[in-house]
């Protein structure tokens, strides 16, 4: 089958970071991120559009300044369970931390939605940057950067070799034998490592995928070393097809030094497309939105990569301050791109505030064909394997999947009918083999 572009709908309730106003919108309801209802709605027209999966975010520290989304928003786990048994096809997606989460229950729950959705399930690792979080766990310290990822690549192990407790065959439930278990298909982890002990095995048999498909977003140097080593979906942002081509290359080459096969990595960029019936009608929206921004919010909010530091103690026209010390335990490459780039251009800190704070402009901007042609063109190159849509405004994703996606389907780029019931089969990844079974397929070979 000829290559076809991958779909996320990534839905953001009552707005992320730098929608300050979303929520005014009289489409979005006040409590949108806590409505389920309006999941549900959304979750389907995706479905509707033939998307490959929905995509929620999530954290677990918050402070007044933070987004509206993320002030009252639905644990992943119970929303996309709910989504599982309203759905069909779709594949569903949750942020789930490593660092503040422990491999069993992660194995276990995911393992769940897996089963529930008959295949659907999908994780977005990450290491949490958010420091302020440690202590609504127990904890004096934030996990720094090394340990933090260390932690995400064994808790991803753990729950992969967890995951493979049962052979496909380990439950014969056998009503005449009286035999509902072949013990001989249970398996022990015993894993002892350097972050966990988990001994195992899990109480859940895989699901039609085997594995519930793993997604990460670091940009650091670990982050991207993570991301090549367990990423199959791999969600980043870049401003031009030359930097997505150059990132895309990049992680497969990591890939496959790795001993992975780059071609099972599905690199997912985050967007938020602008149709309009112009190109200069889309371009007066964007600047709008740029333009309608509420800066006292933005400065507040732009404290978070350096752990919510405060910088409305500073003169806003002077040379940007001295902040490198900061944020190195929390997003550190996001923080180190803001310093670095307000020293070689010499920003003030307003300028920096409005150069970093909120949505990047998007590279996919214009009218319906317009925003078709920058997409198959990114596509073409290799920049991008599919996109993640962000969804708050309910018309303006219409415009996008009965505007845009029309024209990519006509050239071919955008599947007309699912191809799988389950993530994997929708995004042409592998079934992952029960190890148990491979090392008892290839016993008798190795011992004649």
């Amino acid at each position: 089958m000829a290559r076809q572009l991958k779909l996320g709908a990534v839905l953001m309730g009552v707005g992320g970071p730098g929608q300050h106003d979303v929520w005014t919108n009289p489409e979005i309801p006040g409590d949108a991120s806590v409505d389920i209802d309006w999941y549900i709605a959304r979750a389907r027209q995706a479905e509707a559009a033939l998307f490959d999966l929905v995509f929620i975010v999530d954290s677990a520290f918050i402070t007044p300044d933070s987004p509206p989304h993320y002030l009252a928003r639905l644990e992943p786990f119970t929303l996309l369970s709910a989504l599982a048994v309203t759905t069909r096809n779709i594949g569903l997606v949750g942020t789930v931390s490593t660092s503040y989460n422990s491999p069993f229950n992660l194995a276990r729950r995911f393992a769940s939605l897996d089963v529930i959705s008959r295949g659907r399930a999908g994780w977005n690792v990450v290491a949490t940057g958010d420091g302020g979080t440690a202590a609504n766990y127990s904890l004096d310290e934030h996990y720094d950067h090394p340990t933090r990822y260390a932690r995400a690549l064994e808790s991803v192990r753990v729950c992969q070799g967890l995951w493979d407790s049962y052979e496909d065959d380990a439950f014969p439930r056998d009503v005449e034998s009286g035999v509902f278990l072949d013990p001989s298909r249970q398996h022990r982890l015993d894993h002892s490592g350097e972050h966990f002990r988990v001994r195992g095995p899990l109480n859940l048999v895989r699901s039609p995928q085997g594995h519930p498909v793993i997604f990460q977003a670091g940009d650091s140097e670990e982050g991207r070393d993570l991301g090549a080593a367990i990423g199959e979906g791999i969600f980043t942002h870049h401003a031009t097809v030359e930097e997505g081509l150059a990132f895309a290359r990049e992680i497969r080459e990591r890939a496959a030094a790795k001993g992975r096969d780059p071609q099972h990595i599905r690199i997912l960029p985050g967007v938020e497309p602008i149709v309009a019936d112009t190109d200069a009608q889309a371009r007066e929206i964007e600047d709008r939105r740029r333009g309608d921004r509420d800066f006292t919010k933005d400065l507040a909010q732009f404290g978070r990569p350096f752990g919510w530091h405060d910088f409305s103690r500073y003169d806003l026209d002077a040379p940007f301050p001295d902040v490198s010390a900061l944020g190195h335990n929390n997003f550190g490459s996001q923080t180190a791109t803001i310093v670095r780039v307000a020293e070689e251009e010499g920003l003030t800190l307003r300028q920096a505030v409005r150069r970093f704070s909120g949505p990047p402009p998007s590279p996919f901007v214009g009218s319906a064909r317009t925003v078709a042609d920058r997409i198959q063109e990114w596509f073409e190159a290799g920049a991008l394997d599919g996109l993640n849509i962000h969804v708050t405004v309910p018309s303006a994703f219409t415009r996008f999947t009965d505007e845009v996606l029309p024209i990519l389907r006509d050239r071919g780029l955008v599947r007309s009918a699912y191809e799988s019931t389950t993530l994997r089969g929708n995004l042409g990844l592998p079934v992952p083999p029960n190890v148990h079974t491979v090392a008892r397929d290839q016993a008798p070979r190795l011992s004649a």
